[in-house]
């Protein structure tokens, strides 16, 4: 198996492109998400250089690890989740409000299966109005990933935004090793 290096210039070149990215699109986050641990580097250099919140999602599918972090209220901030009463404040409802969703943006270092990514889509919309439609303009609009490399080879079901590097794993044997696994 062949090892790929990346070093911390690597990464800081990652977030420059990525931002520029952004920017091109003329999209900007309220916030981004760092899964831990990986995307945690890459998002914490993302969010000074944009001078924007961040967070942390922990995610972690591989090794056995379960334990994965359900945040409502990120889904709700993207979904525009607003509770809607009617005139006799007795019967609302709770719906989807273009004017409160939040621009989140989700960061890893990898989409490497897109376990981690599909996870969170799934989980999200399940804890926030799972029939409503219009998660289908959440992902991809209000929410978007972005990663330092994107695996070709991905089940991801969304779509990677923004990236810098890309390997395809199903057509090479090859380990990623980033900078904060060796130092």
């Amino acid at each position: 198996m062949n090892k790929k290096y990346y070093s911390w210039d690597d990464v800081h070149k990652s977030a420059t492109q990525i931002a520029l990215q952004m920017y091109k699109e003329n999209w900007r986050p309220d916030y981004i998400v760092g899964i831990t641990r990986g995307g945690m580097p890459l998002a914490v250099i993302l969010s000074h250089m944009i001078d924007t919140p961040c967070n942390a999602l922990k995610v972690s599918l591989r090794d056995g690890d379960s334990e994965n972090e359900s945040n409502c209220w990120m889904a709700e901030d993207a979904f525009g989740y607003t509770y809607v009463p009617d005139r006799n404040d007795v019967f609302g409802e709770v719906k989807s409000v273009s004017s409160k969703k939040k621009n989140i943006l989700i960061v890893d270092d990898i989409n490497d299966t897109g376990a981690t990514f599909n996870w969170i889509m799934e989980d999200w919309q399940k804890g926030c109005l799972p029939d409503n439609p219009n998660w289908s303009t959440v992902w991809g609009q209000n929410v978007r990933f972005a990663v330092m490399t994107d695996n070709l080879a991905s089940n991801f079901k969304g779509t990677i935004n923004y990236w810098w590097d890309e390997v395809n794993k199903a057509e090479e044997d090859v380990w990623l090793v980033y900078p904060y696994e060796y130092d």
